[in-house]
């Protein structure tokens, strides 16, 4: 089958591979444009994780601003595509363009849809506290994730899976899944069942706001959030002025403390345990702002934080 990819991060490149791997024509390869890379040598401008894959494949690559218009349909119409597979492009297609290869789009999505439709499905599940997902393959349309199902593969969440580890199982499931719904299709044995749109939920963009650690809650809630953005953005709060990112969390049952929410309650080689509006969080790992990241107990030992400081934003008052 001659497939169109599109894709542009980590988590497109195994589908990629899986689809070359398994004898399809791939045509044609449709990613981001080339991005400056971040810090230093800005100059240097870095390719999408999935224009190398189809650089090393010797596979064409389109890399519009944006996919629509009469000269970049005529690029896709050049290459025959039968199918296209999207996984992660990062922008929402036209119907002229979902419509055009012979049979269609498919998109390879990180959720049990109509759950957690939208551009971040694995993070929002950790975060809810699911202990429940997978992918689905659906045929797309101009609504947002929202065409019928083809295949739903499901996988358990593990207690302590960050969102950069369900997102490595996820895109191995996801190869397997696409894979598996292109022999339906071209088969002509794919059902397409069509979503609830009663049981619709979204899982928004990820904004800075989202990944604020709230001392307030409960511990529990703490160290999903942490967990949910570790490895990014990396869940944050504040040590005065200087924003620091908390990664390796953990949910703490302790006896009640006559302290702020916020506050370093003990800190050494196990980590810091900061006080929450139920229980504590314990955490391993940190990144301070203009550092690079470090075990929390250097982090305290090199006298960045000590015991009876208090995290969070300056609202936070002892």
């Amino acid at each position: 089958m001659r497939v169109l990819f599109w894709g542009t991060p980590d988590f497109a490149t195994a589908p990629l591979r899986a689809l070359i791997g398994e004898g399809h024509e791939v045509v044609g390869v449709v990613t981001q444009p080339d991005r400056p890379r971040s810090g230093r040598g800005r100059s240097t401008l870095d390719a999408s994780p999935v224009k190398v894959v189809a650089l090393e494949e010797a596979i064409p690559v389109l890399q519009p601003d944006r996919p629509r218009g009469e000269e970049f349909v005529a690029s896709m119409r050049a290459l025959w595509p039968d199918v296209s597979v999207v996984v992660a492009y990062g922008h929402i297609l036209p119907k002229e363009v979902i419509d055009l290869p012979r049979l269609g789009t498919l998109n390879i999505h990180a959720s049990l849809l109509p759950l957690y439709r939208g551009a971040a499905p694995i993070q929002a599940a950790i975060r809810d506290g699911r202990t429940e997902t997978g992918v689905s393959i659906m045929r797309m349309v101009p609504e947002l994730d929202a065409g019928p199902v083809i295949l739903t593969l499901r996988v358990d969440i593990l207690p302590d899976e960050t969102g950069g580890e369900l997102q490595l199982r996820l895109a191995e499931l996801g190869a397997e899944a696409i894979v598996t719904a292109l022999a339906l299709v071209e088969l002509g044995g794919a059902i397409e069942q069509p979503q609830d749109e009663t049981k619709a939920t979204y899982a928004r963009k990820i904004a800075r706001d989202h990944a604020m650690v709230d001392w307030t809650g409960s511990a529990e809630i703490a160290e999903r959030v942490v967990r949910a953005y570790d490895p990014k953005p990396g869940a944050w709060t504040m040590r005065g002025t200087t924003e620091v990112r908390l990664f390796g969390a953990m949910a703490v049952d302790t006896p009640a403390v006559a302290v702020p929410v916020g506050t370093v309650i003990a800190a050494g080689d196990d980590g810091l345990l900061v006080a929450c509006g139920d229980g504590a969080l314990r955490v391993q790992e940190v990144h301070v702002a203009g550092r690079k990241r470090q075990r929390a107990g250097d982090w305290a030992r090199g006298r960045g934080v000590a015991v009876g400081d208090v995290l969070g934003p300056p609202a936070v008052e002892a």
